[in-house]
């Protein structure tokens, strides 16, 4: 079978093409390269021996994206592509809205066209807001305290109401908890432009050097140490997820919704005492006043992707931290072998 991966040059989305390669999909992957790196591409043809079709696209370009489908019979589509950044989104929410949902109309029309009904979608438990109690299950009320999250529940609401008007899709939502890690083989992993937004890229980043501590944002939270409390998983288990849900929906389920997440949850000290066991040295940090919208806790209940996918969480925080580290040694500055400056 033909996937279709939107966003598939980046840090999900190749370990996800990594996956399917594997699994005897064949793959072509959409991505305008705001966020990303072609690079990411090539490892992952020297990580499979596969080749991959690639197309430099934004999925604005509906001509464009029209033109794909006509030269490919996709069975289903991956949808990793959008604006990701939660501080960046309440700066400029129009960007968001523009990219994020229009992007997502303007694919999901075209699939339409072109009778394509299979389609899993990349959400975010952004979209459970600050949950009243934990674990967090898929049937908890859902709230969003920022643009970013906003877009993840409009386009969940969206693809309801498609499948209301048109039973013949079959949609996975997808709910991430916090991905980590790499690639086994250090050949691919998180590369975020800029200063990092996510907690494992900025302490690896330390770690090698290009920063020189981090910032810990409050320890004065009602959990084990203080610092705030996450679920974080592997990506390749992540990635994992995504092959499950995808030949769940070759069995017609219409929507299925399942959490992606380990169940357990890990503070930002016990993280950092993680990688510190892992590269062998001290990451210094500073603690500093709380981030707005931040919460005490975060874990899954991943319980219904186990039992309707088979799919569980395997890998653990040391992996997590072992296996970043293997791909911030072998690339210090990413997927750009040309920087030699932080």
């Amino acid at each position: 079978m033909k996937i279709l991966v939107t966003g598939g040059a980046g840090y999900i989305g190749s370990h996800t093409c990594v996956e399917l390669l594997l699994n005897n999909f064949e793959v072509v992957v959409v991505d305008d390269l705001s966020n990303s790196s072609e690079e990411s591409l090539n490892r992952v043809r020297e990580i499979t021996g596969k080749k991959i079709d690639f197309y430099p696209v934004n999925l604005l370009d509906r001509a464009k994206l029209n033109g794909i489908f006509q030269d490919h019979d996709i069975d289903a589509v991956i949808h990793f592509a959008g604006f990701k950044a939660v501080g960046e989104s309440v700066d400029m929410p129009l960007a968001y809205y523009t990219n994020n949902l229009t992007g997502t109309l303007t694919l999901l029309d075209v699939m339409r066209n072109h009778k394509t009904r299979h389609f899993v979608f990349s959400s975010s438990a952004t979209v459970y807001g600050d949950p009243a109690s934990l674990p967090i299950t898929e049937n908890f009320p859902l709230s969003v305290t920022n643009p970013y999250g906003r877009t993840k529940l409009m386009i969940e609401e969206i693809l309801q109401d498609l499948y209301v008007s048109d039973d013949s899709w079959n949609i996975a939502l997808l709910r991430y908890f916090n991905p980590v890690g790499a690639h086994e083989s250090g050949k691919i992993g998180e590369d975020p432009r800029g200063i990092p937004n996510n907690l494992v890229p900025y302490i690896a980043q330390v770690a090698v050097g290009r920063r020189p501590f981090l910032n810990v944002f409050g320890d004065d939270y009602d959990t084990v140490d203080g610092t705030g409390v996450r679920d974080f998983i592997h990506v390749s288990d992540l990635a994992r997820g995504h092959i499950k849900a995808l030949e769940k929906l070759f069995s017609g389920p219409g929507v299925v919704i399942y959490n992606l997440g380990t169940g357990t949850g890990t503070s930002v000290l016990e993280l950092v005492k993680g990688f510190e066991a892992a590269c062998g040295k001290e990451i210094p940090f500073c603690v500093v006043p709380r981030r707005a919208g931040d919460i005490a806790a975060c874990y899954a209940d991943a319980a219904l992707a186990e039992k309707e996918l088979g799919w569980k969480a395997v890998k653990s925080v040391a992996d997590m931290c072992r296996d970043t580290w293997r791909w911030q040694q072998n690339n210090p500055h990413g997927y750009d072998d040309t920087a030699n400056l932080p």
